[in-house]
């Protein structure tokens, strides 16, 4: 890390993960696309410079489909962050995951609508994205913790509402095991400012098609992410321990010998 550097690896907490850093820095960002979510906090973990930022915001001011996610992670980026770990509380779609689990996937289905999903506003600048989600940083948070679940594929809807049992059972015909409302645009614009990425899934519930009742309610997830929050900041902080390098990742090279026509930011 280059002594002009902030932060060299992200978390970006989800619903009910509003803080993680002890006595942290607070880093107000300017950005080309508006105020990120909330001031990015920098503090020391495991011996490694890490930034905090609620994607939420502080008091979950930010619903799914209001967050600004590119000036979340140009604000980001712009501090010299090149990994992003990214927990974010999912519904289960098939009983191949339960209540509780905690989930790499490897796969993202994005199902949003009227999000800016890229930074691309002009020229010819394709993102490959085959595989959404770094499988080196991947592999880390696994290793950090026997129980993590790997693999299976991410829908992302649109939200803030849940989804109807019609629209649940049809993801899980598909063959997909999470849903979730934040994951996308996020995992493309962070490869597309060429860093790291991976989400970490909290399984809160399982989703309307799976269950019979009343279907999900926001206080069943919001009380299940509570319960496993210390989990989670513990996980976190094993894989930080022992994050690889990032010089020389797919994540970065994609963009080799390409003119982009966007704006990387970085110290």
């Amino acid at each position: 890390m280059s002594s002009d550097q902030v932060a060299d690896v992200a978390v970006i907490g989800g619903t009910g993960f509003y803080a993680f850093l002890d006595d942290p820095e607070q880093h107000t960002v300017e950005t080309p696309y508006g105020a990120p979510s909330a001031a990015v906090s920098v503090g020391t973990v495991a011996g490694r410079r890490v930034a905090f930022l609620p994607r939420h915001g502080t008091g979950h001011e930010f619903p799914p489909h209001r967050i600004n996610y590119r000036a979340n992670l140009w604000a980001l980026r712009s501090l010299g962050v090149r990994q992003v770990l990214a927990p974010c509380a999912v519904g289960g779609l098939r009983d191949a995951v339960a209540p509780g689990d905690v989930v790499v996937p490897d796969q993202l289905v994005d199902r949003t609508h009227g999000r800016t999903s890229s930074y691309v506003e002009t020229g010819a600048v394709h993102l490959p994205f085959a595989d959404p989600y770094c499988a080196r940083l991947s592999a880390t948070v696994a290793a950090a913790d026997p129980g993590v679940r790997t693999g299976g594929a991410m829908v992302v809807i649109e939200g803030p509402r849940f989804s109807t049992r019609a629209e649940s059972q049809h993801y899980a015909a598909q063959g997909w095991d999470l849903i979730n409302m934040t994951g996308a645009p996020e995992a493309a614009l962070a490869r597309e400012l060429r860093q790291c990425y991976t989400a970490i899934a909290l399984v809160t519930d399982m989703d309307a098609g799976v269950e019979a009742g009343s279907g999900v309610g926001q206080e069943e997830v919001f009380a299940m992410f509570k319960q496993n929050l210390e989990r989670l900041k513990g996980l976190l902080t094993d894989t930080v321990a022992t994050l690889p390098d990032p010089e020389g990742c797919p994540c970065s090279t994609w963009a080799d010998g390409l003119e982009l026509t966007y704006e990387i930011p970085g110290p």
